[in-house]
């Protein structure tokens, strides 16, 4: 027969039942994006907007550019 327990008791002994993946070392975003960006060809590079950053409602949803 199962104990009855309130709903917060249960839930902290279901966590405590989960098995928790390895921790890794936090890493700067810029870092991550950096190391997958290393893969990418240098003709597929090239032909990336310069103003990508500024510009980004243009290249995503099409819209006008922004005057500068």
């Amino acid at each position: 027969m199962r104990r009855a327990l309130p709903l917060e008791a249960w839930l902290q002994e279901l966590a405590a039942e989960q098995e928790r993946p390895p921790s890794r070392p936090h890493r700067h975003i810029a870092d991550v994006i950096c190391e997958n960006m290393q893969d990418v060809p240098p003709e597929i590079m090239a032909g990336m907007p310069e103003d990508g950053a500024s510009q980004h409602d243009h290249y995503i949803y099409g819209w006008p550019k922004k005057e500068a």
